[in-house]
């Protein structure tokens, strides 16, 4: 291993992926870091978009891990200025996933490659190429309503697996879209995760009444880490089931 042995994760996608790969190293987790349900001491340090950067310089960590799409610049800047280490990673597809996660963990941290991240890729490397294509809009949020736009790793997740976010080509990547606008997009399915917002049976389906809806984990669809080996078969199995 390098000589990296304090480590911030302000992504939880991150944190699990240190966690599971190399338990006592994280010393600092948000508030939104929940999987493995045991991180151990590491302390809670505020939200993605608000850590609090003080607490995060007292923990003398040797390295925040961050995402140019999940943190703030000012704050990422401000944990510089203390002198902290930061690796700020991207992510917009499965493939571009895949290697930050090894940049992170074998790079950075120094760790031999997970058993679970070459798991994730047979997994993803096994899915067929889908005979037929359905067409989605995403919502992430309500009250707006917002979707998923262009280049999103949720997005090509769910292209790999046969639906076409129809909002894929957008100008932005979370367009806020009116509901009308939605229901009038001509889709076969609505896709409803979990996360950020928690869409249910009860709440989502019914602003669209009269189109399928899938109900899929967010941590599956948006999650880049120990998750992705299972992924394919969960969100495969949920979207089977919408029709």
């Amino acid at each position: 291993m390098s000589g990296v042995r304090r480590i911030v994760s302000l992504v939880p996608s991150l944190t699990e992926a240190v966690a599971v790969s190399a338990p006592g190293l994280l010393v600092g987790v948000t508030d939104w870091c929940t999987h493995p349900g045991d991180l151990g001491d590491a302390v809670r340090v505020g939200g993605t978009k608000n850590p609090d950067v003080r607490r995060i310089t007292e923990l003398r960590p040797d390295l925040v891990i961050a995402n140019e799409e999940e943190n703030r610049a000012p704050d990422l800047a401000a944990l510089r200025a203390a002198g902290v280490e930061v690796l700020v990673t991207e992510v917009r597809d499965l493939p571009q996933a895949l290697r930050e996660l090894d940049r992170v963990l074998v790079g950075a941290l120094g760790l031999t490659r997970p058993g679970w991240l070459a798991d994730a890729e047979r997994a993803w490397g096994r899915v067929e190429p889908p005979a037929g294509t359905r067409t989605a809009f995403v919502p992430i949020w309500r009250r707006p309503w917002m979707v998923l736009g262009r280049d999103t790793f949720a997005g090509d997740l769910l292209a790999r697996l046969g639906v076409r976010n129809v909002y894929d080509a957008h100008a932005e990547r979370y367009p806020r879209v009116p509901v009308e606008e939605l229901a009038a997009a001509g889709c076969d399915l609505v896709v409803l995760p979990d996360e950020p917002y928690r869409f249910t049976a009860e709440d989502g389906p019914e602003a669209f009444p009269g189109l399928a809806a899938a109900l899929l984990s967010g941590r599956h669809l948006t999650w880049y880490g120990p998750s992705l080996a299972e992924a394919p078969a969960v969100l495969s199995r949920a979207l089977s089931a919408a029709r």
